[in-house]
């Protein structure tokens, strides 16, 4: 015997994971150069040379036992100290090393809140239509109901009457994720000023908080002099999940955080919690090396030159084809509406082109597919005729 929610999740792949087991056969076929695969999110751009320095410093001169070895189980002291520096100061807030909890990621940072937050079979947490998929089985493998916002096709950004309409007295929390994946668009802050009023107005409502997990690994990808709102400068009760994956290029090393403002309703008792969930999920202490590196690489930020670069020759080619995108604020996707509609039939016409792209349904939208672009900027190139070709067909 054995778990049945569990086999499935192990048996049926992510929509984003098939498609990318597909290019790799497919380019053993064809070859690498002949397949353009827009499905993973995996950086194209390298960590940091500071990152690498760190790394081999540490190596080379450093105490094997003590980088190697276990730290304590939130990670160590004076590497938390480091990162919540550098917060603080690009925040203008308060913030200790003592409210971050270091975790190996944002996936298990995000699964840690959850069941840190749940209490029982009738708890709900909310999502933002669109958002990244694996949020239903975050939460629901905790014990707790997922339910989402539908989406604002219009700029997507929140739909605030229906937001508030479908919270209720189990209600624990609600996910966004800013900037998006996968539309790429950075929540304003009248958006988000909107959203902590109506959790305010809801928390006194039910005589309870109304947690917001702003859902952060994209924080420093943005373009234009976009800015980022400081969430839990919005809403103080609000947790943040954070990962190294894309603003390091770090995304084999599973480093992350969770930021517990001290001020935040029952933040101590929540934060023991998220390291009682941690311990039960067998997480404890993120890989110590790496606590090292992002202390020592705190203040680094990515060049996003590249991204940009194809950010702006994939929306603008698409354009031009005819395709209607939502223009992205930063991460590095593309949001674009499947022409008649069927995004699972026109994923399938271009995969018989070697053109991979992931249809919306699994983000909780239908008629649209999603690109990543952090890819070689002649991939981009050579693609385009075919978007034209399938556009036409």
């Amino acid at each position: 015997m054995y778990n049945q929610y569990s086999y499935r999740l192990g048996s049926e792949t992510s929509g984003i994971r098939e498609i990318f087991e597909y290019g790799l056969q497919q380019a053993a076929i064809v070859g690498k150069e002949n397949v353009f695969d827009f499905s993973l999110g995996n950086p194209s751009i390298p960590a940091p040379t500071s990152v690498n320095a760190a790394i081999m410093d540490m190596i080379q001169n450093e105490d094997s036992l003590l980088i190697h070895g276990y730290s304590s189980a939130p990670g160590f002291l004076d590497a938390r100290n480091a990162v919540a520096k550098e917060l603080a100061e690009r925040t203008g807030t308060n913030i200790q090393g003592t409210d971050l909890y270091f975790t190996c990621g944002a996936a298990p940072a995000l699964v840690s809140v959850c069941k840190a937050l749940h209490i029982d079979q009738h708890t709900e947490i909310l999502g933002i239509a669109p958002f990244f998929p694996e949020y239903r089985p975050f939460v629901e493998s905790t014990g707790s109901r997922f339910a989402y916002v539908p989406a604002d096709t219009k700029d997507f950004q929140i739909d605030l009457k229906t937001l508030e309409s479908m919270i209720h007295e189990h209600t624990q929390a609600v996910i966004i994720n800013s900037p998006n994946n996968p539309s790429g668009v950075v929540f304003r802050k009248e958006t988000l000023e909107q959203v902590a009023a109506i959790l305010t107005k809801k928390s006194a409502e039910f005589g309870k908080p109304i947690y917001l997990i702003s859902d952060e690994p994209y924080r420093e990808l943005v373009y234009d002099g976009i800015e980022v709102p400081w969430v839990p400068s919005i809403y103080k009760d609000t947790i943040v999940c954070y990962s190294y994956s894309k603003s390091l290029s770090l995304p084999g090393e599973r480093m992350g955080y969770i930021y517990i403002p001290s001020d935040m309703t029952d933040a101590k008792e929540v934060f023991a919690a998220v390291a009682g969930a941690s311990r039960v999920m067998g997480h404890v202490c993120s890989p110590t090396l790496i606590q090292r590196v992002v202390a020592r690489c705190a203040y680094e930020k990515p060049d996003l030159e590249a991204y940009d670069n194809n950010r702006k020759l994939l929306y603008h080619g698409l354009k031009k084809i005819g395709y209607e995108c939502a223009y992205p604020d930063g991460a590095f996707y593309l949001f674009v509406k499947a022409p008649g509609g069927d995004a699972v039939a026109f994923s399938e016409k271009c995969k018989q082109k070697n053109l991979l792209v992931v249809p919306s349904d699994d983000f909780g939208v239908k008629g649209y597919f999603r690109l990543c672009y952090c890819v070689a900027k002649e991939t981009i190139e050579k693609s385009l005729p075919i978007f034209e070709e399938v556009f036409s067909s």
